[in-house]
C-alpha cells in the first residue's frame, strides 16, 4: 500500500476534481505491477495497473492480489467502472485503502467485489490514503473546497514592514516549496493588497521540472486590481478570476475582463466578499483546493470564519525589531489565550534556517471532522 501511495502522489494536482489514486498488483509477495490515476477522463489506477501486467506479456490470476489506495469506482463517468475490469482481470483479493468518501456512492465498489466473490479487505493506512486525498474528502463532503492558508514570520511575527515590504522573509528552499504546494492545488488566493503591494505573478516556478499554474484567484470588493498587474499580464493558461462585490459598475467589469481575466460577482458583508458564500461558489466551479498566500486582512477574516483547514507557518531568522509592522492576520482576535485555534496533527520541517510548522486547526465543537 506505500507503493500505491508513493504512485498516486504523481497524480496529485492534475487529477482534480477526481483523487489523485494509486495501485500494485502483487504475486507471492512480490509487486508485479503498478499504475495511477494521471489526470480527470484517463484510465484510473486499477485499470493501469492491470493493463502494464498485459504490457509486459503477463496475465493477472487468481492467488494475486491487487492493493489500491481508494475503494475501486461501480459507476460509469468519463471511464468504465474498475469494479469491473478488476473481475475480469481474474483476481479475486483486493486491498483497498479506504471508502470513496462520496456520500453518493461509498461502499458501491467493495460491496459490489464481495457480491461477486472477491475477498474485500478495507482500511489498509487509511489515515495516510485520507490525508493524501484531503483535498478530495473535503470537496465531495462539503461541496467547498479545501483551504490552506500559507504565511512567512519574522522572528518577532511580522508578515512585512510598516510599508508593506515583505520580500523576502524566507529563504529560497522555502519558496521553492510554496512553488511545490501551488503545482498540485486547483487555485491560489490573495486580496486585493497584495497584489498592489507586492505585484505577485502567483505561478508556478519549478527548479527541475514544468509545474502547473493554479486559478489565480484575487478578491477584489472595489475592483481596484491595476491593468498593469502581473497576475493579469503573465500570459499563463490558468484563469485569473477577480471576485467583485455585486454593485461594481459594468464599465469597469468589461476593463478588467479586457485584461484577460474573468469576474466573480459575489455579495458583500460588511465591506467586503462574503467569505462564505464565495466557498460555495468556488466549489460550484469544480475548484477542489485553494492555496492562500496573503494579505493579512484576508487571512483574519478567514480564521474568523472558520474556513482555513489546514496551515502552513514559515518561521525564518530575521527580527524587525519594532511595534508597526504587518501581523499575519488583521482584524479582531480573542481577548483570552485559550480562546486562540489550536493547531493539532502539527508536523516541523526544515529550509536551511527556517522552520515550517504545518497543523490544522481544531474549532472545538464546530469542528466536523472534514480534514483526515
Amino acid at each position: 500500500m506505500r507503493e500505491a501511495l508513493r504512485l498516486a502522489r504523481r497524480g496529485l494536482g492534475r487529477t482534480s476534481p477526481n483523487p489523485a489514486v494509486g495501485a500494485v498488483i502483487v504475486r507471492n509477495g512480490e509487486i508485479i505491477a503498478g499504475g495511477y490515476h494521471r489526470r480527470a477522463g484517463s484510465p484510473h489506477a486499477e485499470v493501469e495497473a492491470i493493463a502494464k501486467l498485459a504490457k509486459l506479456g503477463k496475465k493477472a490470476k487468481k492467488g494475486d492480489t491487487l492493493y489500491v489506495t481508494l475503494e475501486p469506482c461501480n459507476h460509469h463517468g468519463r471511464t468504465p467502472p474498475c469494479t469491473e475490469a478488476i473481475l475480469r482481470s481474474g483476481i479475486r483479493d483486493v486491498m483497498v485503502g479506504m471508502r470513496d468518501p462520496n456520500p453518493r456512492v461509498t461502499g458501491g465498489g467493495c460491496d459490489y467485489l464481495a457480491e461477486k466473490g472477491v475477498k474485500v479487505r478495507v482500511g489498509i493506512l487509511e489515515r495516510e490514503c485520507r490525508r493524501m486525498n484531503e483535498y478530495f474528502v473535503k470537496f465531495v463532503t462539503t461541496g467547498r473546497p479545501f483551504v490552506a492558508a500559507k504565511t512567512a514570520l519574522t522572528l518577532d511575527g511580522w508578515s512585512a514592514t510598516s510599508t508593506g515590504h515583505s520580500q523576502w522573509i524566507t529563504n529560497q528552499e522555502s519558496r521553492e516549496f510554496v512553488h511545490r504546494l501551488r503545482d498540485v492545488v486547483d487555485a491560489v488566493m490573495v486580496g486585493i493588497e497584495t497584489i498592489l503591494f507586492d505585484d505577485p505573478s502567483l505561478n508556478t516556478r519549478l527548479k527541475n521540472r514544468k509545474g502547473k499554474d493554479p486559478i489565480r484567484i484575487v478578491l477584489d470588493t472595489n475592483l481596484r486590481i491595476p491593468d498593469h498587474a502581473k497576475v493579469l499580464k503573465q500570459g499563463s493558461q490558468a484563469l485569473a478570476l477577480v471576485v467583485a462585490g455585486e454593485d461594481v459598475p459594468a464599465e469597469r467589469q468589461e476593463k478588467v475582463r479586457e485584461q484577460g481575466a474573468s469576474i466573480l460577482l459575489c455579495p458583500a458583508k460588511e465591506g467586503r466578499i462574503d467569505l462564505q458564500v464565495l466557498m460555495d461558489k468556488l466549489g460550484a466551479m469544480s475548484i477542489t483546493s485553494i492555496l492562500v498566500e496573503g494579505g493579512a486582512t484576508l487571512m483574519g477574516a478567514l480564521i474568523r470564519e472558520k474556513l482555513i483547514d489546514k496551515f502552513y507557518v514559515f518561521k525564518a531568522p530575521k527580527i524587525l525589531g519594532g511595534s508597526d509592522g504587518i501581523p499575519m492576520a488583521l482584524g479582531p482576535g480573542p481577548k483570552k489565550l485559550d480562546q486562540g485555534l489550536v493547531l493539532r496533527d502539527t508536523e516541523v520541517k526544515r529550509f536551511g534556517d527556517d522552520l515550517l510548522l504545518i497543523g490544522y486547526p481544531e474549532y472545538g465543537a464546530n469542528d466536523k471532522g472534514l480534514t483526515p
